[in-house]
């Protein structure tokens, strides 16, 4: 080990992706690998913004610190790049603009595929199905992911993120159902759920002054289309990974009742 961190080698490098003699890392090392990099992602987040707070040069050490952080969150990151381009549906997600090698390998650590025979499955096992569909009752077990609930939020900030590029078809997604909400808003479709949630905000939030007004603050807009995003990607996820894993049709319909659609709408042309 030398003063800088150990950059990973050739042999590390094919060990990730179980090349040669090597093992492939197990769903829990992988989790653990994803986990660390989001970890010490806001870790040199944090550290570069006290780099650059300062109204002096920062200390020698401080700088050190930013930077080792930086190179070990790229070196996890080629890590995770090798385990997902050494599996077909890793291979097929990161065809799509906005998942990169880090959700790509997480997705798969978290999920088996073979539990999750319809799209309702995925997302209740992420957290994302209706309350009234997945209920967590006090005193039981939380009936989801946490961790992969976390990923798919991550996941949805990032097709909020590149939602301007042509080419991030769930980032159009995103804005499409964007638009949707907040007509739906401003016509008062959602006065009835504005109404549960108002007595939960003190009067003297920004909540509370759209709530009272019969419609939903803009954050809670923005996070319904950012899940509606996530949900459709997850739809293709389970129907493309189903194939590659069964070869066989998944065996329920692909009718997005729950996105509010009553079309199946197919996986585009980048999961191919």
């Amino acid at each position: 080990m030398s003063e800088h961190v150990e950059r990973l080698t050739k042999d590390l490098r094919r060990a990730a992706k179980g090349d040669g003699p090597h093992r492939p890392m197990s769903e829990k090392e992988v989790r653990y690998l994803v986990d660390s990099y989001y970890i010490i992602q806001e870790d040199r987040k944090r550290s570069a913004n006290q780099v650059n707070s300062m109204m002096m040069e920062p200390h020698a050490c401080l700088k050190w610190f930013a930077d080792q952080t930086e190179v070990l969150e790229k070196q996890i990151k080629a890590a995770l790049q090798n385990y997902a381009e050494g599996r077909e549906i890793c291979r097929r997600m990161m065809k799509n603009y906005g998942i990169g090698p880090v959700i790509a390998a997480g997705l798969v650590a978290h999920i088996d595929i073979k539990n999750c025979p319809t799209a309702g499955k995925m997302w209740a096992f992420a957290g994302l199905a209706p309350p009234d569909v997945k209920k967590w009752e006090k005193g039981q077990k939380r009936p989801w992911n946490a961790r992969l609930k976390t990923l798919c939020w991550k996941m949805g900030q990032s097709f909020m993120k590149f939602s301007g590029q042509e080419e991030c078809y769930y980032g159009k997604v995103y804005r499409a159902r964007k638009d949707y909400e907040v007509a739906r808003n401003e016509s008062g479709g959602n006065a009835a759920r504005a109404a549960e949630l108002l007595p939960k905000f003190s009067k003297s939030t920004e909540a509370h002054k759209h709530l009272s007004g019969g419609k939903l603050p803009p954050a809670q807009i923005d996070a319904r289309a950012r899940r509606y995003a996530v949900k459709l990607f997850l739809s293709h996820l389970q129907e493309v990974w189903w194939r590659l894993e069964t070869g066989t049709e998944p065996p329920a319909p692909y009718v997005i009742k729950h996105l509010g659609h009553v079309d199946y709408i197919p996986p585009p042309k980048e999961w191919q």
